[in-house]
């Protein structure tokens, strides 16, 4: 699943060697036809890659193919950029007064018989690589791939002015779930002062939306003094949770705090304050590591309460001191209503009844999963006919279970992958280098896709920026993305990703892509983007 940035990378590739500027290189250089041939191949190559990535994991011949057309690429995108570095370095030095004047300090490299030799030299290496890639090409006549069209651009649909995810923020079927969870925060008969209550399910069941159901109530609101939300996800660092509590009720950032000075200042931000926390994802078994935090919590007033979101059973085993709520999926009609939001047009009154029956089906399938039903829903909502659900339904759509380990959902979310445009692909798999619940800023987002080369148009009077723009608000609305921010005049300006959905991200980027925080051991040697969740995390000796 990594060919999403493989994918994108050849496209830049392609491109570039079809724009004016290398046509003008390789006018100059003498390697015009050089450009051509290895244009054809990449374009020829790239066509096929989509249904060798389908392939691959039934085939280790393919799986070898693909991993040297992945050497092929890289390598060629880096000779391209050579060249194109040494041809502006040659502009500058030729036009530029200044330039001229301290040239002639380096008369010795830059003479004639060593600029001779470097053109020599480099038209060697796009011989090579070209040859390397027609080779690659006749293995790919091996295969018998298919051939897939060239998806370029942003996708054009019909939606209002605003982009359906605000109906994400719409809960729909918890109020039942939500009650209860409010009677055990307003429940004043228990022993300590303050309780812990578990909230536990599998992913992509609405936990975190279920928190902050209950979490932004006014009776909830009004109910406690103070208000804190932090999440935690994998790394349990007792102090970095701390911090992140201190930093939520008085809404400073305490910098470079010792151990000491952090449990100080949050005995003393919750002393004798009926306060609610919650702790959203957590994961951590380790009862050693829980009591240390949870002796840092027991100072509120009585009726102090910490809600926990989880996964798993063993963790509200060790942090609940009432029973733990175990979250359910929605009921059929519940998930038939968010399947409506999600695979129809607003205002669509009437709906074809044999899609309704198959819609049915599918719903049936998602066992009132919410992620599930948003990711297949937004892959329907492209599909107008009979035939295109029913092959959704019949030979794409793997039964969802409700497992422990989520694989199950994992595939569904892996088949609204896999319905993404091309163009698509790329920038979304190259957001695992963002940490889990990292606010996203979407320029920076947009900045990092342009300088990879992931942003494309035909339309040259559309900015790259604008084309980014588009691509970040149709994942957004694909629910790739959710809980997004707007600044005053409506417009988004971050997002963030689901847990589950930055774990297909990590899964489909594998060996292109690696965030390093300080749960990681090994780094792969062949990784091409590497993203650091700390200095401090450089100082591991890693394999």
């Amino acid at each position: 699943m990594a060919e999403a940035i493989l994918y994108g990378i050849a496209q830049t590739i392609i491109e570039n060697l079809g724009s004016m500027a290398f046509a003008e290189i390789g006018s100059v250089w003498g390697v015009k036809d050089e450009f051509e041939k290895l244009k054809d191949t990449v374009s020829a190559v790239q066509a096929v890659l989509l249904d060798a990535e389908e392939q691959q994991g039934k085939s280790h011949r393919v799986k070898h193919w693909i991993m040297k057309l992945r050497d092929a690429v890289y390598d060629a995108d880096d000779l391209l950029t050579e060249f194109y570095t040494e041809d502006m370095r040659q502009r500058v030095m030729g036009g530029d007064q200044m330039a001229k004047r301290v040239r002639t300090s380096f008369t010795t490299f830059f003479s004639s018989s060593n600029q001779l030799a470097f053109r020599h030299d480099m038209a060697k290496k796009i011989t090579s690589v070209r040859e390397r890639f027609d080779a690659i090409a006749n293995d790919m006549n091996k295969f018998q791939f298919i051939v897939h069209p060239l998806q370029t651009g942003v996708l054009t649909r019909e939606r209002e002015q605003t982009y359906s995810f605000v109906c994400e923020e719409e809960v729909i079927g918890r109020e039942e779930d939500k009650k209860a969870i409010m009677d055990l925060l307003f429940d004043y008969d228990v022993q300590e002062n303050v309780s812990f209550i578990s909230i536990v399910g599998i992913g992509g069941l609405g936990k975190t939306t279920l928190a902050q159901y209950v979490y932004n109530d006014e009776k909830v609101n009004n109910y406690f003094e103070l208000h804190m939300w932090v999440c935690v996800s994998d790394v349990f660092d007792v102090q970095k949770i701390a911090e992140k509590i201190i930093k939520c009720a008085i809404g400073l950032k305490l910098e470079n705090l010792e151990m000491e000075q952090a449990q100080n200042e949050l005995r003393k931000t919750l002393n004798q304050k009926k306060y609610l926390l919650v702790l959203d994802d957590v994961w951590n078994e380790d009862e050693e590591k829980w009591y240390n935090l949870k002796r840092l919590l027991m100072g509120g007033s009585k009726g102090s309460k910490v809600v926990i979101t989880t996964r798993t059973k063993l963790v509200a085993e060790i942090t609940s001191t009432i029973s733990p709520y175990y979250l359910q999926g929605l009921s059929k009609n519940q998930s038939w209503s968010l399947f409506k939001q999600m695979a129809f047009r607003k205002r669509q009154e009437m709906i074809n009844p044999n899609l309704e029956a198959i819609g049915m089906d599918i719903v049936h399938k998602c066992c009132g999963v919410p992620l599930a039903i948003k990711a297949i829903g937004r892959i329907l909502y492209f599909k107008k006919t009979e035939d295109e659900w029913l092959y959704i339904k019949n030979k794409e759509l793997t039964n969802v279970t409700q497992e422990e380990n989520n694989s199950s959902i994992l595939s569904i979310l892996k088949l609204s992958y896999d319905h993404l445009p091309s163009h698509l692909k790329c920038c979304f798999a190259y957001c695992s280098l963002f940490p889990k619940d990292h606010e996203i800023s979407k320029l920076t987002l947009i900045n990092l896709w342009i300088a990879q080369g992931f942003i494309s148009s035909s339309n040259e009077k559309l900015h790259m920026e604008d084309v980014a723009n588009e691509y970040c608000m149709d994942l957004l609305w694909r629910s790739f993305f959710q809980e997004a921010r707007e600044d005053s005049f409506g417009n988004t300006i971050s997002f963030k990703m689901h847990d589950l959905i930055h774990d297909l991200a990590q899964s489909i980027s594998r060996v292109e892509c690696t965030y390093i925080d300080s749960n990681i051991e090994n780094v792969n040697e062949n990784v091409c983007h590497l993203s650091v969740a700390s200095v401090g995390v450089l100082e591991k000796d890693l394999s």
